[in-house]
């Protein structure tokens, strides 16, 4: 393996199993951005959702995706000839990985690849020699999956951010406000079925922890491309607040805490997670631009 991938581990700090799956699963992401940053994928889109932040931010969970946006709308585009640029970053830095194309089943607006490698094999590479390799099936296979969105929804703005590992190299990002109107749809307006994802309010306390403005404009484009604004519709700022408490209220934050607690060091800061507390902080600290 590549010396640096191992000195990007060794920042890790890990002291168990999943601390190790994660990290190389990170490191991989990383130099998945870079690969698409030799594509010149960053002069059509831009990187957003929780792995966006925790790479740039220092979010404080682990996040399994890579999500990304064109800047304008591209009905014919195409994920494959960056896969290549992804495939070739990862082998020259030691992984032996596919990477592949989802084939659409329909008509979508997301383009879909993923990233797959075995487990075992690569935790061997990263020198994990600590752990004892029963504790891994060997046929245990890692998966990143990665999303364009062809069609982005109007509001968003961006940002240049620059990252110094393998090597430095730059990336292009939705900003905290916009980043910010997305995780609020996704809370809103995501189809949970049975299950909440509980990241979506773990990355919503985080934003009012900052001082993180909303930005509304770009919350009301999303909210009208998913249908839950009519086209003729404005979105004022008091009904963020009031459909946001209506959220709050029906939500299961057992469940919530439940999903994302494998994805959390510190475990102790879902204690207070409730109705309550979640109303409590929104009257308080959310900020609408």
């Amino acid at each position: 393996m590549h010396n640096a991938v191992l000195d990007m581990i060794e920042n890790y700090n890990c002291s168990s199993t999943d601390d190790y799956k994660n990290a190389l699963k990170e490191v991989i992401q990383e130099i998945a951005l870079l690969g698409l940053f030799r594509g010149k994928f960053f002069d059509k889109a831009a990187f957003y959702g929780g792995t966006a932040l925790r790479i740039f931010y220092g979010l404080q969970r682990f996040s399994e995706d890579l999500d990304f946006s064109l800047i304008r709308p591209e009905e014919s585009y195409d994920i494959t000839p960056q896969l290549e640029y992804i495939q070739n970053e990862l082998e020259s830095y030691g992984f032996s990985v596919d990477v592949i194309k989802k084939e659409k089943s329909e008509k979508s607006a997301i383009e879909s690849a993923f990233i797959k490698g075995n487990t075992l094999t690569h935790m061997v590479k990263i020198q994990t020699s600590e752990l004892p390799e029963y504790i891994l099936h060997p046929d245990e296979i890692f998966k990143i999956k990665l999303e364009v969105d062809t069609d982005p929804p109007g509001g968003a703005e961006y940002e240049v951010k620059y990252h110094l590992k393998p090597i430095p190299f730059s990336v292009r990002l939705f900003t905290l406000e916009s980043l910010f109107a997305g995780k609020v749809h996704a809370i809103l307006c995501r189809k949970w079925k049975n299950r909440v994802k509980g990241r979506d309010f773990f990355d919503y306390v985080w934003y009012l922890s900052r001082g993180t403005a909303l930005n509304l404009y770009h919350l009301e484009e999303r909210m009208k491309q998913t249908g839950h604004l009519r086209e003729h519709e404005v979105l004022e700022k008091d009904n963020v607040y009031e459909l946001l408490f209506s959220k709050f209220d029906s939500v299961n934050f057992k469940q919530a805490v439940s999903d994302v607690r494998p994805f959390v060091r510190e475990q102790d800061s879902l204690n207070v997670w409730s109705s309550e507390f979640f109303m409590a902080i929104t009257k308080e600290k959310l900020m609408i631009s």
